[in-house]
């Protein structure tokens, strides 16, 4: 990949990777970080307000660096719409779940609302990308914002077709804490398919956070 790619490979996600080819160890922060804070909110008040502790903490561990926004843990469209006014420098916004141009086209408004220059801003998508993908939503945003991918299922384990029985067809590696201190975790996502949690903590948590503009679309993994 990297002789492929050359300068358009900025690294990996797998720092053992990372350490064995010497390229940078990159990524973002992962939902699960959302999804334990809220779990471990005393309140509703404390549960709207977890998200942006997650930010504020990470800012703070991280003296100021690696700040990409992962917004889509209770719904995007809520999530920017309650950003403190910190977080309009942060470098980007992960987009992750729900439809990938309807969720760049709402953080590059997000940022001209916020008297934000798009353009010095970085957009990362990270869903279910192959080729084709990659390629339509390059040409879509990037004059308009710096762009990048997180390409990962589909570029190292994607064999469809190959055998029978759908016996190598790709298949989730993806993590996620299902409680924490004995108390149910939560994801809404922009996209329904995507949602986690019984359906008492669903219906709270969407009371809390709001609906938002959700977009049901199949999974692959």
């Amino acid at each position: 990949m990297q002789e492929g790619l050359g300068s358009s490979f900025t690294g990996t996600s797998n720092c053992l990777i990372a350490m064995r080819r010497e390229v940078e160890a990159i990524g973002t922060n992962a939902h699960e970080l959302p999804m334990v804070y809220a779990a471990l909110a005393k309140s509703n008040s404390e549960l709207a307000s977890a998200p942006y502790k997650v930010f504020q903490d990470w800012q703070e561990e991280h003296d100021g660096n690696l700040l990409i926004i992962l917004p889509d843990t209770f719904g995007t469209e809520g999530f920017l719409k309650n950003a403190p006014t910190w977080m309009n420098k942060w470098t980007g916004i992960r987009v992750d779940s729900g439809d990938p141009t309807q969720g760049a086209k709402n953080a590059i408004n997000w940022w001209q609302s916020r008297g934000e220059d798009p353009k010095e801003k970085l957009l990362i998508f990270s869903d279910g990308l192959d080729v084709p993908k990659i390629t339509e939503l390059n040409n879509k945003f990037k004059d308009q914002t710096k762009v990048a991918f997180g390409w990962g299922t589909l570029m190292t384990n994607d064999f469809r077709g190959l055998v029978q029985d759908k016996a190598l067809d790709p298949f989730s590696l993806v993590c996620k804490a299902i409680a924490a201190n004995g108390k149910e975790t939560v994801k809404l996502s922009d996209n329904p398919n995507k949602a986690m949690g019984s359906k008492t903590e669903l219906t709270r948590y969407k009371d809390v956070f709001g609906d938002g503009v959700q977009t049901k679309i199949n999974l692959i993994v």
